[in-house]
């Protein structure tokens, strides 16, 4: 497979030097072809958390499959990229012997492994508030990216992370990995051609936050970069609950602080807006064109995203999607009855329909089996992934106006082209934030 023409550039800026000095740890000698020592992708992890930690084994993983090896992970929390680099190690030894790969650099600070020139590619998976801004420095840097979902932590964030990834022509993966699945793909495309006749309604559903978070403040503890953490968003003393758990890697407290996260309906929204969004075929524009929303905001101490909501968004096509609360999956009602899915499987009105195979001349959408695989071979190749920028910010883009619409308390008009509320300052006042010094993000 081909790489892009400024991977190869880069590649044969550095032949001389580090590729011929690093291949032979990197890969044993009797690889060849595609996987020859000198065509080696060489990636790096940012963000080695709950969710990172994930992603880079999955990276891990997937470059043996690739001949894509991770030589550098970055975390503000030492501990963990420490971690990090001791599980890659342990990989490697036993997939290539032990001793034979050991060089994976440890970074507390993202902007230093930026600077390397050898990397390629990145798995990108921090607290929600600091995906966009570290994504387009990473555009900058002329990495590819496999980027967690939610894609930003606003839809202007969003919006100049579509303009850099074009911009700067790198590859780039969005995390919603619902769309490499057979599950999702196959009840997409049985609605798509009309197997249930002309969709009228999609439901989905996402499940609810709960629990309390401790306001005691504590000190910083020495391997965790806190001012750095905190990122784009106001100061805030530091205790446990508000970043995330210093033994183990169990749910971390940001995930329910509006501060950093806008809880379920980006957390799962992402993933299940994103099926509803492919499955009505609106992937060639921003969302609805109406929302509504009500949601419940409980006294629950440090946590201050929603529990309990609902939802209702009308789209241009006449589609109306409602959403609320309930079992994580996504429900198509067409002309000729429904088909529901979710992360266990599908089912239909009509069970005959789901064993229904699309004619060749159909609506066959893109088919991928693996979303770490997919991003790495788009790497390789230089094209697009299964869900680039553009569908990642799409989907981003409906969780958050449902929770705006949430925070408003009315119903919203949203225009598709210019991405704005029409006619309403107060509402287009919610489309981004005053960054922080000096995190802002600039193209």
């Amino acid at each position: 497979m081909k790489r892009s023409t400024m991977k190869i550039t880069r590649r044969q800026a550095l032949k001389a030097t580090a590729a011929a000095v690093a291949a032979p740890l990197i890969v044993p000698s009797h690889v060849f072809g595609q996987n020859a020592p000198s065509n080696t992708m060489l990636m790096a992890s940012i963000g080695t958390g709950r969710m990172g930690h994930g992603d880079m084994k999955a990276c891990l993983y997937s470059g043996l499959k690739t001949n894509a090896r991770i030589v550098a992970v970055c975390d503000l929390d030492l501990n963990r990229a420490e971690h990090a680099k001791g599980e890659v190690v342990a990989a490697y030894d036993k997939e290539f012997g032990k001793g034979k790969y050991q060089d994976i650099e440890v970074y507390g600070d993202y902007r230093e492994l930026l600077k390397r020139k050898d990397i390629d590619g990145l798995t990108i998976s921090t607290p929600d508030h600091w995906h966009a801004k570290i994504a387009v420095e990473a555009a900058k840097a002329g990495k590819g990216m496999y980027l967690q979902k939610p894609l930003a932590h606003s839809i202007g964030e969003g919006q100049k992370l579509v303009q850099a990834v074009r911009k700067y022509k790198v590859v780039f993966q969005t995390g919603s990995q619902q769309r490499s699945s057979v599950y999702f793909r196959h009840v997409c495309e049985l609605v798509r051609n009309g197997f249930i006749g002309q969709l009228k309604q999609v439901d989905v559903g996402l499940p609810a936050d709960s629990g309390t978070g401790k306001y005691v403040e504590m000190p910083v503890p020495e391997n965790l970069n806190y001012d750095m953490w905190l990122g784009s968003t106001q100061e805030v003393p530091y205790t446990q609950d508000r970043v995330h758990p210093q033994r183990g890697y169990g749910r971390p407290g940001w995930l329910q602080i509006e501060q950093f996260s806008r809880g379920m309906i980006t957390g799962w929204g992402a993933h299940m807006y994103d099926t509803a969004q492919w499955g009505i075929g609106n992937d060639d524009s921003s969302g609805p064109v109406e929302i509504k929303a009500t949601a419940e905001f409980p006294e629950r101490g440090l946590f201050d995203v929603h529990t309990k909501f609902e939802g209702e968004a009308l789209y241009a096509n006449g589609i109306v999607m409602t959403s609320k609360t309930g079992p994580a999956g996504v429900r198509f009602t067409g002309e000729k009855g429904w088909i529901w899915v979710d992360r266990g499987g599908f089912k239909a009105e009509n069970p005959e329909v789901l064993k229904s195979k699309v004619p060749e001349n159909g609506v066959h959408l893109y088919k991928s089996n693996d979303h770490m695989l997919d991003y790495l071979t788009a790497l390789r190749e230089g094209r697009d992934p299964i869900c680039p920028v553009e569908v990642g910010h799409r989907s981003n883009t409906i969780c958050v106006l449902h929770h705006i619409a949430m925070k408003l308390g009315r119903t919203l008009k949203w225009d598709t082209k210019k991405e704005e509320f029409v006619g309403d300052k107060e509402a287009n006042e919610w489309l981004d934030f005053k960054h922080r010094e000096p995190w802002t993000v600039e193209v």
